[in-house]
């Protein structure tokens, strides 16, 4: 079949690869460069099967009240919030009921483990070698974070998701360089969970893709879709960007075989279409009939060198580690750290909160004082695709020559791999590997 896939961010690729692979004539649209240039560029890098949750929680709401006017909130509510997003609110709300959360965290963690162990079979399989390192450190500074943390703890057992409880000394063998000034109650130990740079293997497996025939178009934004049995693309080759998204020369910008002539907008046959495009895919599909709540959450890293690693090893983090109380992550990637989190509803890519970025620099502080080279460090912003009630939407849209793979929200990098594969099966017809249910588009039709 010859398939088109709209989005080359880290569940676009790795889709295009599992399609590839099973056979398929594959071409990528994307409107940005180069791969992974959204919100694949700078995430915090944590595959964490057992920690993939919905936002949509019991008593959440309560929660992001409360957090409105903390200085170093977790969640954060702009006020440009714009009157479409008080629809997604409201069926948030609605999604925060016990039960309903229960079985959304069920269908994720299940979608979760099945990524973890695809990703780790494509990386054999192809011997991949990226920046990675084994094992994930939630830290507990007080003694309601540990008690909040019970009912998570089940579940994991429930779920058999290795973990190991450790009191402060504990963590500190785990992860010596913790700052032992700060407070620290206890953590949990996941060490079959990873870090992994999510950016370095899109662009790996985009190489991989295309050796197997698969064409990447950059800089070719889909306008419309005109469904059927033979769905019709129309789309349109753009000037490259100045400057490209990461500040820096963008590979695609010189390859020939990858970026066809500037033109006006052009219409083209393929036998399926697959939605990858997160936040781009509203649009495409409301002309359908399709209505889909997905709603920009913004999310926040600094990036910046460790330093004095031939003198002190353990300067930085050994790996991943999870603030509960700030819901930052902290994580090593080779020779630097990355600090992640903030949850932020409304405003735009373009507009930092700086207290935002605040509390990235006081989490580290708190935890790795000295360890970075902060004059080199590299402040990011990204738009989580985030559905209200928490699981992506996989399958068939209901739409002749149309299929879904969208809204992963913060939870891309741990469930691409995973519902790839899901998206491949359903193509090719075959028994999807795990139990999908919940994950198809019924769910959230209007």
């Amino acid at each position: 079949m010859r398939i088109a896939v709209v989005g080359a961010g880290i569940v676009g690729v790795t889709t295009a690869w599992e399609l590839a692979a099973d056979g398929h004539e594959v071409t990528v649209f994307e409107r940005h460069g180069s791969a992974a240039a959204e919100t694949s560029f700078a995430n915090a890098g944590i595959v964490a099967p057992g920690y993939v949750t919905p936002w949509a929680a019991p008593g959440m709401t309560a929660k992001v009240l409360g957090h409105l006017l903390a200085a170093h909130a977790p969640v954060r509510v702009s006020p440009r919030l714009s009157a479409a997003a008080l629809p997604w609110l409201w069926r948030w709300w609605r999604a925060c009921s016990a039960r309903t959360y229960q079985a959304n965290r069920t269908r994720m963690q299940r979608l979760a483990l099945f990524s973890r162990d695809r990703l780790h079979a494509i990386t054999r399989e192809l011997g991949l070698e990226y920046e990675r390192s084994e094992g994930v450190l939630v830290l507990l500074r007080r003694p309601r974070d540990l008690a909040a943390a019970q009912p998570g703890l089940a579940l994991l057992g429930e779920l058999g998701v290795a973990y190991e409880l450790l009191d402060s000394a504990g963590c500190r063998r785990v992860e010596p360089g913790l700052n032992a000034d700060t407070p620290l109650q206890a953590g949990i130990h996941l060490p079959r969970d990873e870090v992994a740079n999510c950016r370095q293997f899109a662009l790996l497996m985009r190489a991989r893709a295309e050796r197997l025939g698969a064409r990447f178009r950059f800089h070719t934004p889909v306008h419309a879709i005109r469904p059927g049995r033979a769905p019709v693309l129309s789309h349109q080759h753009l000037p490259p960007e100045e400057p490209s998204i990461a500040g820096r020369a963008d590979p695609a910008r010189d390859d020939p075989d990858t970026v066809p002539m500037t033109g006006a907008p052009v219409e083209e046959v393929f036998d399926g279409v697959v939605l990858c495009a997160a936040l781009g895919a509203p649009a495409l599909l409301r002309p359908l009939g399709l209505r889909l709540p997905l709603l920009a959450v913004h999310g926040y890293s600094v990036t910046a060198p460790l330093r004095h690693l031939e003198q002190f090893p353990d300067l930085g983090p050994r790996s991943g580690l999870m603030d509960e109380r700030y819901k930052v992550a902290i994580t090593r990637l080779g020779n630097r750290v990355r600090v992640a989190g903030s949850a932020e509803i409304g405003g735009s890519l373009a507009a930092h909160n700086p207290g935002a970025i605040a509390t990235l620099y006081k989490v580290l502080a708190d935890w790795f004082p000295g360890a970075a080279r902060l004059n080199q460090a590299q402040p990011w912003k990204g738009a989580r695709p985030m559905l209200p009630d928490g699981p992506p939407v996989l399958g068939a849209s209901g739409i002749a020559g149309v299929w879904l793979n969208l809204g992963h929200g913060s939870s891309g990098w741990a469930l691409a791999c995973g519902s790839a594969r899901v998206l491949a099966d359903a193509i090719a017809g075959h028994e999807p590997a795990i139990d999908i249910e919940g994950l198809d588009v019924a769910r959230l039709r209007c």
